[in-house]
């Protein structure tokens, strides 16, 4: 299940749990709470007074199927979506011990584990032993610091390295939602969206965005309704119209415009000159052979419009494999170039992954963080790329869309 989707369900059954009488701390553990990009099942960690009793209110969910086990302090259901649950209620001083042992990733306990060993501690989900004493584990806080270590983000917690960065005092300071200044790939309805521009702007003002960039299709995508360079230009009179009237917020006049399979852009170099955001993007012939694809790609990289290279795999999550073509390759261009690339946040894409996510970082290439959104609500998605953003271990200085929008535009590679 798309984790978007998920939460949506943890979220609700959390809120139903913690209105439980004597229900002291309820919270989503797993793959849930490491963000990744699709769930399993949930895991559910909760302290109470009576924990029979939130085992009773958990059984008895109105969003339950089925009921599959259930004991005085744990239980397990499966939701009516086929989503299956596990609650686990423990004493107040095994709660970070339990939250730490059922967020996982089990490769990053294993190595919590082995670190405490080595210092002849015994680590589980109710607590830190040396012995048969309990010395920490109220806390996640408690449990690291139990192995020498500062508490790692659970995004992080993969055993790619994380724990050697702690060690070494050198933990990223991730990116957070609150961070993000303005959203730098929407939709309206004069392409394939659902919303007007102007509600658009109203939405993105109400969520104190300071900028927004409207970035809709290019031609050549036929069913998005994309507009050709005369419609552009119509848009471009209404967004200096509208900001004339806003007050914290700035449109940006953008486009998605499309990358034709010899790597040939969908609109001419005047009207591309005349965008603020330029942002490349691929939408048809997925299938290339590698060699080709990436031929396509270096060639839209290395156009002197382009600024962003939008969902750069074009991958669909369980739909659409990512394309085949050489990432290194694009990586060295892109940093050459000063092209970005986006964390697309729609739920199904999140594209790129967090693997190429801190692959790019490394590369020494920036990123941009776009909702993709396709209506007011959607504006909302963003939260979902931050979080792709921070498994791929990025900070407030790698991601563009942090700046202020006069750095963001110096900053921005500048047309030739």
């Amino acid at each position: 299940m798309l984790r978007a989707t998920a939460v949506q369900y943890a979220d609700e059954l959390v809120r139903y749990l913690r209105a439980t009488p004597g229900a002291e701390r309820v919270e989503a553990a797993g793959s849930l709470r490491r963000c990744r990009e699709t769930v399993g099942d949930l895991d559910i960690v909760a302290t109470a007074a009576k924990g029979a009793m939130l085992v009773e209110r958990f059984t008895s969910y109105p969003g339950a199927a089925e009921v599959l086990a259930r004991g005085s302090t744990r239980a397990s259901i499966r939701l009516k979506s086929g989503l299956l649950v596990d609650l686990r209620v423990v004493p107040e001083r095994s709660y970070g011990a339990a939250l730490h042992y059922l967020t996982g990733s089990k490769a990053h306990n294993i190595a919590i584990r082995q670190r405490g060993q080595e210092r002849g501690l015994k680590i589980n989900e109710y607590g830190v032993y040396r012995g048969k004493r309990w010395i920490a584990g109220r806390t996640e806080h408690e449990v690291y610091g139990a192995v020498g270590l500062p508490w790692i983000p659970p995004e992080l917690r993969e055993n790619r390295g994380e724990i050697e960065a702690a060690e070494r005092g050198e933990l990223p300071q991730l990116v957070s939602l609150e961070e993000i200044r303005g959203d730098l790939q929407t939709h309206t309805t004069d392409s394939d969206g659902r919303d007007s521009l102007d509600a658009m702007a109203a939405a993105a003002e109400t969520m104190g965005y300071e900028y927004l960039a409207v970035t809709d299709h290019s031609p050549a995508v036929r069913v998005a309704g994309g507009l050709d360079a005369a419609g552009f230009r119509r848009q471009w009179k209404r967004i200096d119209k509208l900001n004339a009237s806003l007050r914290g917020l700035t449109l940006l006049k953008g486009v998605e415009v499309d990358i034709h399979a010899d790597g040939t852009l969908d609109l001419d170099d005047r009207t591309l000159a005349g965008f603020d955001i330029v942002v490349a993007s691929i939408h048809s012939h997925f299938d290339l052979p590698e060699k080709r694809q990436t031929e396509r790609l270096l060639r839209a990289i290395r156009h002197p419009a382009v600024q962003i290279l939008g969902h750069p795999t074009g991958r669909m999550i369980g739909r659409r494999a990512p394309m085949a073509f050489d990432v290194d390759a694009v990586l060295a261009a892109c940093a050459e170039e000063g092209v970005a690339l986006e964390v697309n946040a729609q739920p199904q894409r999140l594209d790129l992954d967090d693997i190429m996510v801190r692959r790019a970082i490394e590369a020494g290439v920036q990123l941009v963080i776009g909702s993709d959104a396709h209506s007011t609500a959607e504006l909302l998605f963003m939260r979902w790329g931050v979080d792709q953003a921070r498994r791929g271990w990025a900070t407030r200085r790698n991601v563009l869309n942090t700046l202020p929008l006069k750095d963001l535009l110096r900053k921005l590679r500048p047309r030739r």
